[in-house]
Parts: C-alpha cells; structure tokens; sequence
C-alpha cells in the first residue's frame, strides 16, 4: 500500500512546517523554503520495491537545500533520481546547474550538497537507491549529478522509459517481483554511466550480467511456448527491448538468434532418443516451440550441416555398431 502526505487539509499558515516535515521525512533532511505568501497543497505518495523508494510529488513553487549541517546528521547515502512531469526545475551540485524540464531526468548525490529550485506549480517522481548498491567509482557517479538527461536515446531513454513504468505499476508488484524490478532498475543505471564514460565494453558489468542470467533463466523455461518473443520476454521483465537487445549484444548475439540456438539444441538431444520413433520429428519440434517443419528443417540442417532424419540416421547407425563413446560430431 501507498504512503500519502498531503498538506491539503491543512490552512496555509501550517501548510510550510508540514511540508518542511514530509519532504526531509521522505528523502533526507533538507531545509525547505516555499515561495509562495499562501502554500499551495502538496502531496507525496510512495511506495518501495526491494530497496528502492519511489515517490511521486505535486506541489508549489519552493527551493531546497541540503548542507553539510544536514549531511552530518544524517548517514543516509542515497543515489535520488528524478523524472520531471510537470513545471522547471533548476538543480545544483557538485558545481553544475542544470535546467530538467517535463520529459527530462537528472540525477542527485545526498552525500553532497545540493541546491533544487521550482519556481511553479510542479510534479515529479523520484527513486531513492541505496549507494552502496550501485556498484560504480564516486568519481563517475559525481561527473553525472545536476546533469540534464533527456531520455531520447541511448541507455537515457532505457533508464526514463523503464522508471516510468516501474512507478506506474509499483502497486501492483508482489515482493518477490518488486525485488526483481529494483535490480533492473539498478542494472540500468550501472550500464547509463558506463554508457557516459565511453566504457559500454563487450563484457558488461556485473549487475548487467545479472540481469541477462534472469533473462536466459526466463527463456529457457519458456522454449516451448512458440508465441515467446524479445517484446514477451522484456514484459516479463519489466524492461524496454530495446535494453533486452543491449543484454545480448554484449555477448555478440541477438535474442531471437540465443534463443532458436537453445530450441535446436534441445531438439537434437530428443532426435536421438527411443521415443522419438513413435512421435516423429515433427511432434519433438513442436515440442520445443517450432510451429512449422519446414522451418525447423531448414533451421536443424543450416546449424548442424545435416536434417533432423539424416541426425537420426546418424545416431542410430552408430548406436547400432556400438560406437556410444561420446557426443555425435557436428558436420
């Protein structure tokens, strides 16, 4: 269930000190000073999956600070993105300014001090992570603060679009899948920065390693269901597939490529089994998600240099003068 503070029924004189309280309540202690001689209403609603704290904020005009004053008495580390809906925000930190206007993102340290001014009406929802979980140099993460991110292309768009929807659906995740969420949220940070300092490299991080393990894990429980496809698969994932694509292009494949890979391979262990006799080649391969013989064959003969009867053939002559040593040698 949702957290909700909201200043609403309160008069303006008490809406400043309530709000002063639910904005250092929910993210780290800050000064807050609104701009307005009558305080409009603001609201947060939040939720958390796993370790992320997501929260959504609607209100007036103000300007926020956090100073080492607040920085001392709170050990709170925390990595604070932010998606701007509604209205201009003006950020400073770590000697940038940086204008984030509806559509765009930006990222802020609570470790450091930091300086956010609005000065209308706005709306934004932000993601509090844990720092010592995003696995990247302080010196990287600290180039990226107070910088606009437009979320049009690239890993930006990957982090927006999959932000977005992780807020939106964050109610309707279970634990077990909250946690999961989170960590792709993560996942696609780690790969945003490396992205920025030109390190997007054949072997990915670790956590995008993860990431792509989850998926494989996905697939292969799946190979049977012939409707399984990258835009399923990223769903079930809750990322973009244009991020699914990113997983496997670091390992120099593609999804549809891995995954008809691990259906063919699948295919000729049960080519060569007693069974396969009595349900034909055409049943095995429907088995394993290939919905058209002909197109299995012509998939079988292309990886392996012979058909699904020729592999059979091989198998069972070989079977019969004994020579079960080992492994059938591919063609």
């Amino acid at each position: 269930m949702p957290t909700v503070l909201s200043t609403a029924p309160l008069s303006a004189a008490d809406r400043a000190e309530r709000w002063h309280e639910a904005v250092s309540g929910t993210f780290v202690p800050m000064d807050v000073h609104l701009l307005e001689e009558e305080p409009s209403p603001g609201t947060i609603v939040s939720n958390r999956l796993g370790s992320v704290h997501i929260s959504r904020v609607q209100a007036g005009p103000q300007v926020v600070k956090r100073s080492k004053r607040h920085i001392s008495r709170d050990d709170r580390n925390s990595l604070i993105v932010s998606l701007q809906q509604r209205g201009t925000t003006i950020k400073e930190q770590d000697g940038r300014e940086s204008v984030i206007k509806p559509g765009e993102f930006s990222i802020s340290d609570s470790s450091r001090l930091f300086r956010i001014k609005i000065e209308e009406e706005f709306s934004f929802t932000s993601f509090h992570f844990p720092r010592e979980e995003l696995q990247v140099r302080d010196e990287d993460l600290r180039a990226l603060t107070a910088t606009t991110f437009t979320g049009e292309e690239g890993s930006a768009a990957l982090v927006a679009t999959f932000l977005a929807r992780m807020a939106r659906e964050a109610e309707s995740f279970d634990e077990g899948v909250g946690r999961r969420v989170a960590t792709t949220a993560l996942d696609l940070l780690v790969l945003l920065i490396d992205e920025r300092h030109g390190r997007l490299a054949s072997e990915g991080p670790p956590v995008t390693a993860a990431s792509l393990d989850r998926v494989k894990e996905h697939v292969m429980r799946n190979l049977d269901d012939p409707d399984l496809s990258p835009s399923r698969i990223a769903e079930a994932h809750f990322m973009s597939v244009r991020y699914l694509h990113k997983l496997f292009q670091l390992e120099g494949a593609t999804v549809s490529g891995w995954i008809r890979k691990q259906r063919l391979e699948q295919c000729r262990r049960d080519l060569l089994r007693p069974m396969a006799r009595e349900v034909g080649v055409a049943a095995i391969a429907r088995r394993w998600g290939f919905v058209n013989p002909s197109h299995f064959s012509r998939a079988f003969r292309a990886a392996y240099g012979n058909t699904p009867r020729e592999w059979q053939l091989q198998g069972r002559s070989e079977a019969r003068y004994g020579n079960t040593g080992g492994a059938l040698t591919d063609k």
